[in-house]
Order: C-alpha cells, then sequence, then structure tokens
C-alpha cells in the first residue's frame, strides 16, 4: 500500500511526524493517521510531500515501483 511509502520516504529523510505535520500545516496525529491507512490522503498533500521528497506522485501512490528523483526547479 503506498501509505508505507510515506514513512519509508519520511525515515529515509530522517524526519519526524511532528516535523511532516509541521511543514504540512496539519496536526500530527492527522498525518500519524495517513501513515498508518487509516485516512485517506488528500491529493494536495501527495502534491505536497512529491515536492518535499523530491519523487512523483506516481511514487508516492505505488504506480511506480522504481525511484524517480524529480528535476531540480
Amino acid at each position: 500500500m503506498f501509505f508505507s511509502r510515506l514513512k519509508d520516504l519520511r525515515i529515509d529523510k530522517e524526519k519526524t511526524q511532528q516535523q511532516i505535520a509541521n511543514f504540512l500545516h496539519i496536526h500530527r496525529n492527522t498525518y500519524n493517521l495517513y501513515e498508518n491507512g487509516t485516512r485517506k490522503v488528500p491529493a494536495w498533500v501527495i502534491f505536497e510531500l512529491a515536492k518535499f521528497y523530491n519523487v512523483s506522485a506516481d511514487y508516492i501512490l505505488g504506480l511506480r515501483t522504481d525511484f524517480v528523483k524529480l528535476k531540480p526547479e
């Protein structure tokens, strides 16, 4: 499931759930629910996390299995 990628990406960046929640301007508990798959992740969150982690939204959603870095701006 794609929500496991949220945790993997966060851990790879050595960030806490609180730090990601702060970045998204949401409560840590809300982010925790996204990461655990108990709450649907809004499209805007996927978009913001794709930019933050420099990966495609397809990768986060599990539509791609390869790690695709986005081109730097």
